[in-house]
């Protein structure tokens, strides 16, 4: 049988007990020191802007900077990718007879914005004047190394906003697909690259734009305390966009042929698309540029949480607006009972549209309700277009126009009060912008809504007047092309002497 160990027990004298509580005391006192240094430290690591200049060597900033400009090239890149998702929608919506000019109308904008936005736009836009246009930097003469205070080279800035520019030119052209002479074409073109969209938009974007600057002393409302904000171009990009199209459709004038639902319920609507899978293609493209267009906007890959939001608002957005789009026309539309690929493609275009603005300081769940709000825009708008007879055969006002605009007012309602502004070193959100459902008033609202009307407004008329100018022209320079070219073989032939299909 096995003996027990017996225990043994110790006993501490008082000294020793004095000396071991004095051991672990000074143990927790050190603990204490090593936790408060770490963060009185922790604020440095993650410097904001504010303190960014006193806290970073000018090593450390240059690879800052090399990272954001490279996230910027990036984004960039996406966003010119789109415009393939747009010939592909726009080819994939017209009648095969005018494939061929849709595409070569999208190559010949791209080239012609690359030009002038080099030459006169960018100037006009982001260089230095007065709160309506810019005075300086012309054919980049003169700019400066970097962009404003985002240590962004010049030329990389450039690009970026160049691919914005080419995308509001590209959406012009789809309400006016099948009824434009290419010429006409080439002068309106000139006129949105060159003066519409880069004067209109330095007013929101431009260093001293009076609707950025608004809401502040000295400048436009100063009790407003708000300036219009737009994160990545609800308004700027897609709203000009829209609006131009609504004024070049008015002024064109309908497709030969066309009948409107109003007129014959069982044959009018429009024309059946060439190729819908061209077409679905084509948003999915653009979806994926999307996420360059909208997270690229921070032009910081240092904001990594504005990033990721963005990317994941930009996301739920699009399936939300799509998802509406499709069980509208489902319920209530002349196909009710149907499935609609074209309305379902518009409504997620609509719901990407939509969450530009306000992308950066909304929650997941304020881009879902965005989103779902967008999809059922854009089928009402496009049911309101058809009954005015006015042809968009892409759907591009309701999508980029209407839907635009509902995009820039729900920042007022849905910004969420937790996200201020990104920047090259990390977000700074000691100011957050509230919207009025989240208790922070109508102030924002308010301001969102006078940006969208000025600019609405400005785009449609001075659009108009340009339109109409360029319809006076004499033919072949006139906007709209001859009627044998519609009644006939189509603007393939008549224009470019091909067919995009044989038999």
């Amino acid at each position: 049988m096995r003996r027990a160990t017996p225990k043994v027990v110790y006993s501490l004298t008082k000294a020793e007990k004095w000396r071991l509580g004095l051991t672990i005391f000074a143990g927790k006192i050190l603990g204490v020191i090593v936790v408060l240094a770490v963060m009185k430290m922790l604020p440095g690591m993650m410097a904001s802007p504010v303190n960014a200049a006193e806290t970073y060597s000018p090593h450390e900033t240059s690879i800052m900077n090399s990272i954001n400009t490279v996230w910027t090239l990036v984004a960039a890149f996406l966003v010119f990718g789109m415009q393939a998702g747009f010939v592909m929608l726009e080819a994939g919506f017209a009648r095969s007879k005018e494939v061929v000019n849709v595409l070569l109308e999208c190559i010949f904008d791209t080239a012609i914005c690359g030009i002038l936005f080099w030459a006169i736009g960018y100037a006009f836009m982001f260089s230095h004047g007065n709160g309506f246009i810019g005075k300086d930097w012309f054919f980049l003469s003169g700019a400066p190394s970097t962009y404003e205070a985002t240590g962004i080279p010049i030329l990389a800035h450039w690009i970026f906003q160049f691919a914005f520019a080419d995308t509001t030119s590209t959406i012009t052209s789809g309400a006016m697909i099948g009824r434009t002479s290419f010429r006409g074409d080439i002068l309106y073109s000139i006129g949105v690259t060159g003066f519409i969209y880069p004067i209109i938009g330095h007013w929101a974007w431009g260093p001293d734009g009076w609707l950025a600057l608004m809401g502040t002393p000295g400048n436009f409302m100063p009790s407003l305390g708000q300036g219009f904000r737009d994160f990545a171009g609800s308004t700027v990009v897609h709203t000009i966009g829209g609006m131009i199209s609504l004024a070049g459709a008015i002024v064109l004038g309908p497709r030969i042929g066309r009948v409107f639902k109003r007129d014959d319920k069982e044959k009018g609507g429009l024309p059946p698309a060439s190729n819908l899978p061209l077409a679905a293609v084509g948003a999915f493209i653009l979806w994926f540029g999307w996420y360059g267009f909208n997270p690229g906007s921070t032009l910081s890959g240092m904001d990594a949480d504005g990033i990721g939001r963005i990317a994941a608002n930009t996301t739920l957005a699009a399936c939300a607006g799509s998802l509406t789009a499709m069980l509208l026309p489902l319920s209530f539309g002349p196909n009710k009972g149907k499935y609609d690929l074209s309305f379902t493609i518009n409504g997620l275009l609509a719901g990407l549209v939509a969450i530009t603005c306000p992308c950066y300081w909304v929650s997941p769940l304020g881009a879902i309700l965005i989103g779902l709000v967008a999809g059922v825009v854009v089928y009402y708008g496009t049911l309101v277009l058809e009954y005015l007879r006015i042809d968009d055969p892409v759907g591009a006002v309701p999508v980029h126009g209407i839907a635009g605009i509902w995009g820039t007012l729900s920042l007022g309602l849905f910004a969420s009060g937790q996200y201020g502004a990104t920047g090259p070193i990390a977000a700074d959100n000691s100011a957050p912008v509230t919207g009025l459902l989240y208790g922070g008033g109508a102030s924002v609202l308010k301001a969102q809504f006078i940006g969208s009307a000025v600019i609405t407004i400005a785009t449609f008329v001075i659009a108009m007047i340009l339109m109409w100018i360029v319809s006076k022209l004499p033919y072949p320079w006139k906007l709209r092309v001859h009627p044998e070219a519609e009644t006939g073989p189509g603007l393939d032939i008549y224009e470019h002497g091909a067919s995009a299909y044989h038999s």
